[in-house]
């Protein structure tokens, strides 16, 4: 029997295996740093690597190695971090990524002489301690195993794990490889990918971030730039590879996807909540060329009918040329000779403008002396500021790593924003060119590159924390790093071909980067490059685009990406689909709320419903709009037909006509011009808003409620979500109303009567201002004419549609008040 030693969270416990006396786990890593100024870094294989020194302070585990320390940390009871400092090492910089404290986890170590066994909350780690090896387990349920663990490989610093065989593996930020990316060694190095179709290894935006099938994550916290190998050679080796930088990981499990993701969302930061107007239609080509462009595209909106809530301006603003102007940062007056009163004009309209940003200064633009006297771009090894030739000229890079070009960069889009505008769009930030001997403050190209996106749109939201602290910035940006959901970045999937190759990536990117905290990661719909005039993809783009994070049409000018511009049934079907967009914006901007509580992505994968279905885990070709809707986008040009599974946490009715799909099944489903096939969950509650143009007509007083009744639901809740969807951390603020709704079927007293009883309820916070309510409310799939209707034990008017099985009525409700409903009718079943 093996003879172990315990120790307590409270307790201060330390056994010495190799005879030394005692010292503090402080004392252990200054041991390790002072090895710096006497020993070179030695990180040797497992097998030569065994376990000298176990201390335990509080919640940490340290074990000192022969050739280093390691520290194991937990964050949660599903959440532990583990570093390791090698001989000889400085110690590491700190985390790009976690902003979340550890919290005190309940702790037990025990050990003998071949073995320590250390549980934090739910989770175990099995160490052997010659040769050393730590294994890790949640809930006594085998995780990974680290292989050979933190060790040299030439030049990289590599860490790799041994995984089970059947596992599927997701994540390592954007790419189009299919759902499950095991097999794959992929670049960590942020790089555009212009034109990109169904398939692309490396993209805008790498992270260092693994799940598995078997719910686990695996957080590698390090920004340098490296490889992901996720099993690339076939022998269940999972591997990161980094040119330097910390060596320290999470690891992280749970029992569902959603708990899952929130625990990450913990660890790197949740979305602050966008404003409401995000969640309508842009207005956006490559791009406008003059003012009177500009107000020509908005009054065309405007005399079409079709909603509209931001226009976009890419790079002529600034210059009348594509090349030699970046950097200007100043609108060109010659082609926008009043660009305030531009502005102006369209803020009254509802409509807010945006505009395009990079970081690049080029030796001809208006700002170059400026940048180089104040010395605010990043330099070459002789400390002169660093120039090189890229698409658009010859180029310096701001240093967004250097407080001094920090405030710089800063200043200019204050300026801007006193002129009139409302959002930034960010380009070229991953930074398109950044070659290796540019030195930024905090180290070279090849060590700040992945994080140079990231710490770009952190400057921008601690600019408005500080100057503006009531407003939510709007950043546009395609590249960043874990954790830029933080700083409220919302990404877009880059410059994709204008093609059916390019629509059937978007899914799956926009899958992946939710389920990694990026949760309004969109594509340019309509599709991007090539001058590809194609009414059917248009349509089918635009038509996914209802039920993906941001609609925001965008191309080359050559084929007009605006559907005021496109013929009459493209304009018609583009139409249609934003006023859906617009009619959905109550329940969007719930989802919204809920990822900015909860870390929940907007779009998520059919394997969060069912994650033992083995059928589903590398399943792109539907997915969940939030919790109630069920989405499969067409991809194919003249489908037809759709083969769709519709998971078992239905029933499932179609959105459009009402019909009914058993939970678990699949059907071939008749595809139809004007829409995709959207399905609603039986039990759901949807708000929707009706006749707006735009989000600053929307009115939580005037809304239609419809919930799906179903037979097989006997119990049902939802919620929506409210503020005045412009001031910040207003819910924190308390500035914000949640309404509850509650449905419950039940036999009445009555032997012969079925009663259907609906709940009306809210919460406010101090600072909302509540008003009444009055609803129009819709209960879908009542097949028969209800006896009665009652609200608050009083009978109430109501209208039954026999043919669309709908009862309707008018739902006034008061601000304070709590509603109860009762439906009525007879049991023909008896």
């Amino acid at each position: 029997m093996m003879n172990f030693a315990f120790s307590n969270q409270s307790t201060n416990h330390r056994i010495v295996t190799s005879g030394r006396q005692p010292r503090s786990v402080y004392a252990v890593w200054g041991s390790a740093l002072l090895a710096a100024a006497i020993a070179p870094a030695v990180c040797a294989q497992n097998t030569q690597r065994s376990v000298q020194d176990v201390v335990q302070k509080e919640s940490v585990l340290e074990l000192r190695l022969n050739d280093g320390v390691v520290q194991f940390r937990p964050y949660a009871a599903n959440l532990i971090e583990t570093s390791f400092l090698p001989q000889g090492a400085a110690a590491p910089q700190s985390s790009h990524a976690v902003v979340m404290k550890p919290l005190q986890v309940p702790v037990r170590l025990r050990q003998d002489k071949e073995q320590i066994e250390f549980r934090a909350g739910d989770m175990l780690l099995k160490i052997s301690k010659s040769p050393y090896q730590v294994s890790y387990f949640y809930k006594d349920r085998p995780l990974l195993s680290e292989q050979q663990g933190f060790h040299q490989a030439g030049a990289a610093q590599v860490v790799d794990f041994n995984i089970s065989q059947n596992e599927v593996l997701y994540g390592a930020g954007a790419r189009a490889l299919g759902m499950n990316r095991r097999g794959h060694r992929l670049p960590l190095y942020n790089r555009a990918h212009y034109g990109y179709e169904e398939r692309s290894e490396q993209m805008n935006f790498s992270m260092p971030l693994v799940y598995s099938s078997k719910l686990y994550g695996i957080h590698f916290d390090n920004a340098s730039t490296g490889f992901l190998d996720l099993d690339s050679q076939k022998n269940n080796r999972l591997a990161f590879e980094a040119n330097g930088g910390r060596q320290t990981y999470q690891i992280f499990a749970a029992d569902q996807w959603e708990n899952l993701v929130a625990t990450y969302t913990t660890l790197t930061g949740k979305q602050p909540l966008p404003a409401r107007w995000i969640l309508g239609n842009f207005a956006s080509r490559f791009g406008y060329h003059t003012e009177q462009e500009a107000r020509t595209i908005v009054q065309q909106y405007k005399t079409e009918a079709i909603p509209l809530d931001a226009i976009i301006f890419d790079l002529f603003w600034f210059g009348k040329e594509v090349k030699g102007t970046m950097g200007n940062l100043a609108f060109d007056r010659d082609s926008f000779p009043q660009p305030e009163k531009m502005m102006a004009d369209f803020a009254k309209q509802g409509v807010k403008t945006i505009l395009i940003t990079e970081p690049f200064i080029l030796t001809t633009s208006k700002r170059w002396k400026e940048a180089t006297e104040q010395r605010i771009l990043a330099t070459d090894t002789q400390g002169k500021a660093a120039t090189y030739d890229f698409y658009f000229g010859h180029t310096g890079l701001i240093d967004v790593f250097d407080p001094v070009a920090k405030d710089w960069f800063w200043n200019i889009y204050a300026g801007l924003k006193k002129q009139g505008v409302s959002g930034w769009w960010g380009d070229l930030g991953e930074p398109e060119v950044h070659p290796s001997h540019v030195q930024h403050k905090t180290g070279s190209a090849d060590q700040v590159h992945n994080i140079y996106g990231h710490e770009w749109a952190k400057l921008i939201a601690q600019g408005y924390q500080k100057h503006y602290p009531n407003e939510r910035p709007f950043i546009l940006m395609r590249a960043g790093y874990s954790g830029s959901q933080h700083y409220g970045m919302i990404p877009w999937s880059g410059d994709v071909n204008r093609t059916w190759g390019g629509l059937r990536s978007q899914p799956e990117i926009a899958l992946q980067m939710g389920m990694q905290g990026m949760a309004y990661m969109h594509s340019d719909l309509g599709g991007f490059a090539g001058a590809n005039l194609d009414d059917e993809l248009y349509a089918r783009w635009l038509q996914y685009g209802v039920f993906q994070p941001v609609f925001r049409p965008h191309a080359q000018e050559d084929v007009a990406s605006e559907p005021v511009l496109r013929s009459a049934q493209a304009k018609a079907l583009a139409k249609a689909a934003i006023e859906l967009r617009y009619q959905l914006l109550p329940y969007n901007y719930t989802q919204s709320f809920l990822n900015h509580q909860r870390g929940l992505p907007l779009m998520r994968p059919l394997f969060f419903a069912e994650p033992a279905n083995p059928a589903l885990l590398d399943d792109a070709s539907s997915y969940f709009w939030g919790n109630d809707f069920l989405v499969h986008p067409v991809l194919q040009s003249g489908q037809q037909q759709a083969e769709i599974y519709f998971p078992k946490n239905g029933p499932w009715l179609d959105f459009h006509t009402g019909q009914r799909y058993a939970a678990g099944s699949r059907a071939a489903v008749s595809l139809q011009a004007d829409r995709i096939p959207v399905f609603v969950r039986a039990g759901a509650w949807i708000p929707q808003a009706q006749g707006l143009q735009n989000t600053t007509q929307f009115d939580v007083s005037k809304l239609d409620l419809h919930y799906y009744y179903d037979e097989e639901q006997t119990l049902s809740e939802g919620m929506l979500y409210d503020d005045d969807g412009l001031t910040a951390n207003a819910y924190e603020s308390r500035a914000y109303a949640i309404m509850r709704f509650r449905a419950q079927k039940q036999q009445a007293l009555q032997s012969r009567q079925k009663q259907l009883t609906l709940s009306f309820d809210h919460e406010y916070g101090k600072q909302y201002v509540a008003k009444d309510r009055n609803w129009r409310l819709v209960v879908h799939q009542i097949k028969q004419r209800p006896q009665s209707v009652k609200l608050n034990q009083q009978d109430i008017p109501f209208t039954w549609d026999a043919q669309k099985q709908e009862l309707s009525l008018d739902l006034a409700w008061k601000a304070r008040q709590q509603l109860r409903m009762q439906v009525l009718w007879a049991d023909t079943e008896k």
